[in-house]
């Protein structure tokens, strides 16, 4: 079964559109929908329903999709561990974390590691947390780098990395900023910027206002704490955000004594995988950086 009639089959099966998938793999639309039609003669079944412009499976495509995964990542694995067996470190890392991970935590881990192994050819891609332990699980990745999931996967291997302690800010002439101390009763008064409740800060917060009897009034979410982070800077209302990103700038921490809120940023594999030589000495690299904060 040839590897890049499969490829072509999941660029399909993803996208919902024959188009799409010849973009994304930078061929033209007839050679994609040859590369279709070989696959489906080989297995004498039909992998697509096409209605007019619309594609969607069919139960054969449905149960191929896995398998095809199965096999693209096998030969992927297979000749990463043939280069393995050499001296130097090469080949291909394929990292997925978050925007606020990719802005804040990894680049100095990545100038460091594309300066020692400058044969690997780093592929990072940015996703939710939760969207990118889903693509790790489908072994679209190697490693993710995230914020830790409340939700628990068998198949998902989580190492700490950071521990990321979170602030309550606002701007600097909110009301809020104008006493010397203040609880979250006066909190909760004001209305809050706070990413969308998929995520796992802002359940943290919820549960923390939850346990005290308290409602928040949130105003507006997004999936992007640096545009939560201008708004919260403007004056639009207080929010929650990553220590790390509180500096020099409109945003100051409030005066909110007594109250500690952390989470994990994980690096994450499938447990049934085994890693590549990149892999395994980016995952060293976090390592390092990990011992250097704490050793601060």
């Amino acid at each position: 079964m040839d590897t890049q009639n499969l490829k072509a089959f999941l660029a399909v099966a993803e996208s919902g559109s024959f188009s799409k998938a010849a973009n994304d793999l930078h061929l033209t639309q007839p050679a994609v929908s040859k590369r279709i039609s070989l696959l489906e003669q080989q297995l004498d079944t039909l992998l697509f329903d096409r209605v007019g412009r619309q594609v969607s499976l069919t139960a054969s495509g449905r149960t191929l999709e896995p398998l095809a995964r199965n096999v693209l990542f096998a030969m992927r694995d297979a000749e990463q561990r043939i280069r393995d067996l050499g001296t130097s470190v090469s080949g291909q890392l394929r990292l997925v974390t978050s925007h606020h991970i990719g802005l804040h935590r990894l680049p100095v881990i990545l100038r460091r590691f594309a300066g020692r192994y400058p044969q690997v050819q780093l592929d990072i891609q940015f996703k939710d947390s939760e969207e990118a332990g889903q693509s790790v699980l489908a072994g679209e990745f190697d490693l993710g780098i995230v914020t830790r999931s409340t939700v628990a996967d068998d198949r998902i291997e989580a190492e700490c990395i950071w521990r990321d302690r979170l602030v309550f800010v606002a701007a600097a002439d909110h009301p809020l900023n104008r006493k010397d101390s203040i609880s979250l009763v006066e909190i909760s008064q004001h209305p809050a910027l706070l990413p969308d409740r998929k995520f796992l800060t802002t359940r943290i917060v919820e549960n923390l206002f939850r346990d005290k009897g308290l409602e928040l009034n949130i105003i507006m979410s997004t999936n992007y704490l640096e545009t939560i982070k201008a708004l919260i800077g403007v004056g639009y209302g207080w929010g929650v955000l990553p220590e790390i990103m509180v500096s020099g700038d409109n945003v100051v921490r409030l005066p909110l004594e007594r109250v500690k809120l952390s989470r994990n940023l994980d690096c994450i594999r499938h447990r049934e995988r085994s890693l590549s030589r990149p892999a395994e000495c980016f995952v060293a690299e976090l390592r390092a950086a990990d011992d250097a904060v704490k050793h601060r």
